[in-house]
């Protein structure tokens, strides 16, 4: 068996306890049979009196657990797309002001018009203002005629920064009964993952990772340098566009079921590179799997640590991360020493 092909087999076996663990565990302890006749009943693969503990298993858990594995293989994905095109080994979805126009869309339907169109209308605020934010990033960048990674990155910060300041204000200025939500949002969640919203979420891992792969041999052409891929025949100003664009579209539809969740996207890459290399026709499944793992992972760790109080996940991703960046700066300081 070849080294991806064990990678794949072994994530997946990871994957699917973690998924079966984040479905059993909660307030109310399942055991594994109960589970699993559960989801056999809400599939219709089985007959039988579908009781409360059926529903919490079916609509609420399983939901959950498959929203963390698609919201953070996409993640992964968006974050490989990214480092590559922009040549920033720190590049992850939320450099470049998506979470940031996805988390005013969202606080201001919190804070101001509430719930206008139902269970969609935070979802549809949140995937509104990220592609808002996205639009500005690149009319900036085509403003200024060039698609360098630097610029890039300028726009990104600088859209980031807007955002914030406009998402401070409106928790500030908005009802105060609404800032638990707000803060709970912002620093990410599954407890939105339903059914209804799941297509949002399997589209956008499916575009990303479907486009990508669509381009890898591009991509694996942009680890050269411009020059040598616009040698090569790859468009790159068109190529460093067009990526952008798929991924804002992808973290838009994640941020805006699942809040800001960090790090996801920066650490993935990291770790696929180091199982698989950098060929990206292997590189992005690996990092699919592995940000599904760790995002399954955390939001198992955010119902642990706290219970029966549920902790935000974004604050579990961040703490990985920010230990995951301080590895990263004394490895390189290694090796420039």
């Amino acid at each position: 068996m070849g080294r991806l092909a064990l990678i794949l087999v072994l994530g997946a076996v990871i994957l699917i306890a973690l998924m079966l663990l984040s479905t059993i565990y909660g307030t109310t302890h399942i055991p594994v049979g109960e589970a699993l006749r559960a989801v056999s009943l809400g599939l219709g693969m089985s007959e039988g009196e579908v009781s409360p503990l059926h529903r919490i298993v079916f609509d609420l858990r399983l939901p959950r657990a498959l929203f963390a594995a698609v919201i953070g293989a996409g993640l992964g994905v968006v974050g490989v797309v990214l480092q590559t095109t922009t040549r920033n080994d720190l590049a992850d979805p939320f450099l470049f002001g998506l979470s940031s126009g996805a988390a005013a869309g969202a606080v201001f339907v919190i804070t101001v018009t509430g719930d206008v169109l139902g269970i969609w209308t935070l979802p549809l605020a949140a995937f509104s203002g990220g592609l808002v934010a996205s639009a500005i990033v690149l009319a900036l960048v085509h403003g200024l005629r060039t698609s360098a990674p630097e610029k890039l990155i300028l726009a990104g910060l600088a859209v980031s920064f807007l955002f914030a300041a406009l998402t401070n204000y409106l928790i500030f200025a908005g009802d105060s009964r609404a800032a638990h939500t707000v803060i709970f949002w912002m620093l990410g969640g599954l407890g939105l993952a339903r059914w209804e919203t799941f297509p949002l979420v399997a589209a956008g891992c499916a575009l990303i990772l479907g486009y990508a792969l669509y381009r890898a041999r591009w991509l694996d052409a942009l680890l050269t340098g411009d020059l040598t891929a616009a040698t090569l025949g790859v468009p790159v100003q068109a190529l460093r566009f067009s990526m952008f664009f798929v991924a804002a579209l992808a973290t838009a539809g994640f941020v805006s079921v699942a809040g800001v969740i960090g790090f996801v996207g920066l650490m993935v890459p990291h770790i696929a590179r180091g199982l698989v290399g950098p060929l990206h026709r292997v590189l992005l499944p690996t990092a699919a799997l592995v940000g599904a793992i760790l995002l399954t992972g955390s939001d198992i760790l955010s119902r642990l640590l706290l219970a029966p109080q549920e902790l935000p996940v974004g604050i579990v991703t961040t703490s990985i991360g920010s230990a995951f960046v301080f590895l990263l700066l004394l490895r390189s300081g290694r090796r420039g020493a």
